[in-house]
């Protein structure tokens, strides 16, 4: 048997990993857990590693793949010229034995610049330390030409790399 991958409808993928899993289809539709903050709290959620697709393991004769476009929250088969692309057991080993590494993908990590937008160090570069609790951040900044440690509000933070979305 090979993998193939789906295309599912947006904010669908879980029902129409249900709907295959309820008609005896294997399927690998693989999740991490994404820290985010969120009005300046932090929040942990478990969101698709390949967001808008999900993978199914079939044989090109199965009866199945008759039924495939027609589940509830599918799309459509990935094809290249009008042929189902397969993806190798071994890429698919891959990814399910690399979950682990890419658990803690997001939120902000220690070492990582940042800049702070709010309260009297505004406008100031820092690199971040640690997480304090659920609403602060400990960061080192460079004032009056020593590194100091600051708490600040996670609200007044936001990474070198992203634009805050106020």
């Amino acid at each position: 048997m090979t993998w193939y991958a789906l295309q599912h409808k947006p904010a669908q993928g879980d029902r129409a990993l249900a709907h295959l899993q309820n008609q005896d289809i294997v399927c690998f539709y693989p999740k991490v857990t994404v820290e985010k903050i969120r009005a300046g709290k932090r929040t942990k959620k478990l969101e698709p590693l390949f967001p808008g697709y999900l993978f199914v393991n079939l044989e090109q004769t199965d009866p199945q793949w008759a039924k495939l476009r027609s589940t509830r929250g599918v799309i459509r088969v990935v094809s290249f010229a009008n042929k189902p692309a397969g993806i190798p057991d071994d890429v698919i080993q891959h990814v399910k034995d690399s979950l682990d590494a890419v658990a803690e993908q997001g939120g902000i990590k220690p070492g990582q610049q940042v800049e702070l937008d709010d309260g009297p160090f505004k406008g100031i570069s820092a690199i971040f330390q640690a997480y304090d609790g659920e609403e602060r951040a400990i960061v080192l900044i460079s004032f009056m030409q020593k590194q100091q440690t600051v708490k600040v509000p996670l609200s007044a933070l936001h990474t070198k790399s992203t634009s805050r979305s106020d």
